[in-house]
């Protein structure tokens, strides 16, 4: 019933076309495998395979026209993954970016949420809501510190895409980081295309999370 509710109220954006429901996390994997969706959007708690164990096989294996196999490779569209969550749940969120979820949502988000939730993960922008951001984010690099790399992990960046990537860490939007440099939103494009290269990272959201466990925003 929920399942319905929720593919009912994206289906009636004129944009977003719902193209399969599936029950537990095994069916997800294999459907979206099959189907080759642009996003998938993820519950947490399901029988067979759980939401996050889903997520992490889902993304780091093939699936279908959309795969590219350079995981830091700029132009990789595999389905982006926007998980569903509840706040005092925050040990999921942690797992479910690190399983390589593109952003999640709480379940007590509005229908407008979601839909626009939907429209920036297909986006490839990370979806890290204002209110909770800091503190999840913050939370989890702390957590991981003893896996935080090398400085060095940064230094083939040129001062700018370092700029860029501390705006991105910010949760600034592309047009937004072009304004705050006073730049071409093209070229920020590139800077950030650049960014996910040199760093091997998948998307903006292992992006924000490289970030904060560098130390590179407070």
């Amino acid at each position: 019933m929920i399942r319905d509710g929720l593919a009912a109220l994206l289906s009636s954006d004129p944009e977003i076309e719902v193209i399969g429901q599936a029950g537990n996390g095994r069916e997800a994997v294999d459907m979206a495998r099959a189907l080759d969706p642009d996003v998938v959007v993820m519950d947490i708690r399901m029988p067979e395979m759980d939401g996050l164990a889903a997520t992490a096989e889902l993304i780091g294996a093939p699936a279908g026209r959309n795969t590219r196999q350079d995981a830091g490779d700029p132009a990789d569209v595999r389905p982006k993954v926007l998980v569903l969550t509840t706040f005092d749940l925050d040990e999921y969120v942690y797992e479910a970016l690190g399983a390589g979820a593109s952003g999640f949502l709480l379940k007590d988000a509005s229908a407008a949420d979601l839909v626009t939730g939907v429209r920036v993960v297909a986006a490839g922008d990370a979806l890290l809501a204002p209110s909770i951001t800091r503190r999840l984010i913050g939370d989890f690099a702390r957590r991981r510190r003893h896996q935080r790399p090398s400085p060095a992990a940064t230094a083939g960046l040129t001062p700018r895409e370092m700029d860029v990537l501390r705006l991105i860490a910010r949760g600034l939007s592309n047009a937004e980081i072009a304004a705050e440099l006073v730049l071409a939103e093209q070229t920020i494009k590139t800077h950030v295309g650049h960014v996910l290269t040199k760093l091997a990272l998948r998307d903006r959201t292992q992006a924000v999370v490289f970030a904060y466990e560098n130390g590179l925003v407070g």
